[in-house]
């Protein structure tokens, strides 16, 4: 086939880029090359861009540029829609940006569908857990419970988990299916939300079979160790790694649901294929949910660098406490099966992170960012 990536030098794009390549598809990618991810010379800078650059037809551009999604749509059969901005949250204070890139670039690609005179036939759009907000919770007294964004007394108070409205108590947290009351709790968020309400709303009315794929926190080797915004290993690591100490919102007792990329690649390869995923939305993870202590120490063993973990009971506006996986749903559609444990596939990414050289720690400079904008307390 011929297949579309946009976002296709990221993380996971540049990934999948090679896992299709493989497969004898010939792939087109659409990515701006975001000096964040990038660096300032991609050609030195970016080793994702260069593992694809030779192999696949590369517009430099963004999904926001009309020009250069004309060219990149002609005669694909399929798109995988990645590009987007990230990080829940950056996205609280760089709301035009975020909006513009991840709901505006959705609508112009689905404008120029929504024309004809293409031949598209499957769109595979990436969405988020973040969707959801809050993850599915159990109260004692109210059965199944989707809380809102906690209350900043509570949290200034260190009562961290979500409460039952009922009793004032902490409630079991559930694995978050498909089905899960949707209420975003970052402008992030909300643009996801909004992308995959486009996408399928959109393309079955013009004959494009559509899915949403839900994932989790996507980790391994390749993250940007540069972007101080997103993804918790390569943000540890940095810290890490330049002899800083790790600061733990709340009490370390928060968790994520951390799905090794590679799995991420193969749920977004089945997807592009799948006949029971058509029209649907799915969520990927690991199912299971992992705390963020237990992060921080596993990666302080790994690189065998003594550095302060400090639980500091600060907190982020738009942060989460639980959610993770059912994968019930991926199983069935996707035929999809996590293979790497966390306990592996951290290592693994460790590995990674010791042949790369330090970047430099912009971590402050981010919190310092949110302070200022009251997000961060």
């Amino acid at each position: 086939m011929r297949i579309l990536v946009t976002g296709g030098a990221g993380f996971i794009g540049s990934r999948l880029c090679l896992r299709l390549s493989r497969e004898g598809h010939e792939v087109t990618v659409l990515d701006c090359l975001s000096r964040q991810v990038h660096g300032v010379n991609p050609a030195e800078t970016s080793p994702l861009y260069r593992s694809v650059r030779d192999l696949v037809r590369m517009e430099v551009g963004s999904v926001g540029d009309e020009q250069a999604v004309d060219r990149v749509l002609e005669g694909q059969e399929a798109i995988v829609h990645l590009a987007a901005e990230t990080g829940t949250g950056q996205s609280m204070y760089e709301i035009k940006r975020y909006i513009d890139v991840n709901i505006g670039g959705t609508g112009l690609i689905l404008d120029r569908l929504a024309r004809g005179g293409h031949s598209v036939r499957r769109f595979v759009v990436a969405s988020s857990r973040a969707i959801y907000g809050e993850g599915r919770y159990r109260s004692r007294v109210l059965g199944v419970v989707y809380p809102g964004p906690r209350r900043e007394e509570d949290m200034r108070a260190g009562r961290f988990d979500p409460l039952c409205p009922a009793t004032g108590e902490p409630m079991e947290p559930l694995p978050t299916d498909e089905d899960s009351k949707i209420h975003p709790s970052s402008v992030y968020g909300i643009t996801k939300q909004n992308q995959e309400q486009l996408v399928l709303t959109v393309c079955p009315s013009v004959g494009i079979d559509a899915v949403a794929l839900r994932y989790q926190n996507v980790y391994g080797p390749g993250q940007s160790l540069r972007n101080p915004y997103t993804g918790i290993l390569s943000i540890f690591s940095t810290r890490i790694k330049n002899g800083n100490p790790l600061n733990i919102f709340e009490d370390g007792r928060e968790t994520r649901d951390f799905v090794h990329v590679d799995d991420v690649v193969e749920a977004t390869f089945a997807s592009v294929f799948s006949e029971a995923a058509r029209n649907q939305v799915v969520g990927v993870g690991s199912g299971c949910p992992t705390d963020v202590m237990t992060v921080a120490r596993t990666l302080v063993d790994c690189y065998q660098v003594e550095v302060p973990i400090q639980v500091t009971g600060t907190y982020r506006l738009g942060d989460i406490r639980h959610n993770f996986a059912d994968l019930t749903k991926a199983r069935r559609v996707l035929g999809f099966e996590p293979r790497v444990a966390f306990s592996a596939g951290i290592r693994d990414f460790a590995r990674w992170v010791d042949t790369q050289p330090v970047p430099s720690d912009a971590y402050e400079k981010s919190l310092a960012e949110l302070k200022s904008r009251g997000l961060y307390k």
